[in-house]
């Protein structure tokens, strides 16, 4: 039986029916899949984000804080060396990786990255950081890419595309699909009336954190020039974080602005199944997936600092990019919302979206990728 390695640092709670799925199809395939992962660091405590798993080899972390950043030295554990693949993150701090990448040169033990290609919110993308994530790129047997936006950026550089696998990148969203259809017309009317909002009026959805590379200033802008144009429009935002203060100053002198914090569930389905647009001029995540399953269609920027996810949005298609400018995102919003022919065709684009970026396929597409990289 082959034997695969997946490196983690930590382990996000999201990820963990991932790696349980992964596990039992490998396991279909005759492949033997194993979880090595540490702990959180200090400054990563506050996410509260850590997930486990009983069949996981859990090791203690190593971190060295330097400035704002924490280097990672991660164990392997030595039962575990006798492998066919380890695949690690692609990350310049994690220390654990370079014994690995350097040892790859005479040993028969292929290594595979997973990861973005580069730091997509790096505020040196020209900077010796990056430089030397660049010099490490192609030196890997196995290309797991977040997105076709990462298998463009290896193609860039070289790298073979027979060695790359897409995963399409996803979430769980079975939950969210079935808070989803619990909420009932009627529920949703009422929601409306008791925040005030027309029962036919369009509504723009924010759901994310609260912070500036969500670009919050250009969101608020566009959102009065659209409501000069609609007056009924409706702003709803659900989320919390560090510009908050900002948000409630705007929405103090507009009713038409309705800050509702942090959503979770059934609740957070609710609104957006009350929502037209999601309307999101920041970076753009894994939250494009929340958007397709509730069939809004994506409104953003093409200069935002956005995650690979943003490879999802098809321009005109699901979701628009405007350029970043009040005057241009508040247009394309409303070429949207004042077409209701146009609007409910990107909304079903959407809808349909939803079907292929799911847990279910990202995790078919990573254990071909496996079967593919121990093959080669």
């Amino acid at each position: 039986m082959k034997k695969v390695v997946i490196l983690q640092h930590r382990l996000l709670h999201y990820r963990t029916k991932f790696f349980d799925q992964l596990r039992s199809v490998c396991a279909e395939r005759g492949i033997e899949l194993d979880l090595v992962h540490g702990q959180a660091s200090r400054r990563e405590l506050i996410k509260k984000d850590e997930g486990s798993l009983p069949w996981a080899h859990k090791v203690r972390n190593r971190f060295l804080e330097m400035g704002s950043r924490d280097i990672v030295w991660q164990p392997f554990p030595a039962q575990l060396k006798d492998v066919d693949l380890v695949v690690v993150m692609q990350e310049n701090r994690i220390l654990s990786n370079y014994p690995l990448l350097i040892n790859r040169l005479w040993s028969k033990r292929k290594v595979g990255y997973w990861g973005h290609g580069k730091n997509f919110q790096s505020d040196a993308p020209t900077g010796l950081r990056e430089k030397w994530k660049d010099f490490l790129l192609t030196r890997v047997d196995w290309w797991f890419a977040y997105t076709e936006m990462t298998v463009d950026i290896l193609a860039r550089a070289g790298y073979p595309r027979s060695q790359i696998t897409c995963l399409d990148n996803a979430i769980d969203s079975s939950g969210f699909k079935a808070d989803l259809a619990s909420c009932s017309a009627a529920e949703v009317s009422a929601e409306k009336g008791r925040l005030g909002i027309e029962p036919d009026a369009p509504v723009g959805l924010f759901c994310g954190s609260l912070y500036p590379d969500k670009r919050l200033d250009l969101l608020i802008a566009s959102a009065d020039l659209i409501r000069q144009k609609v007056p009924d429009f409706a702003l709803v935002v659900i989320g919390d974080g560090p510009s908050m203060p900002e948000m409630r100053e705007a929405a103090a002198t507009r009713s038409w602005i309705h800050l509702l914090g942090v959503r979770k569930g059934r609740e957070k389905a609710l609104y957006f199944r009350m929502g037209d647009v999601m309307l999101n001029p920041g970076l753009v995540g894994l939250h494009i997936v929340d958007a397709f399953c509730s069939g809004l269609v994506m409104m953003t920027t093409t200069t935002a600092r956005h995650s690979p996810e943003v490879a999802y949005l098809r321009d005109g298609v699901n979701g628009m990019a405007t350029a970043d400018s009040p005057e241009a995102y508040s247009g394309a919003v409303l070429e949207v919302i004042t077409n209701p022919v146009r609007l409910a065709s990107m909304k079903q684009a959407a809808l349909a979206d939803s079907e292929r970026y799911t847990l279910e396929n990202m995790v078919l597409h990573f254990a071909d990728g496996i079967e593919a990289a121990i093959r080669g």
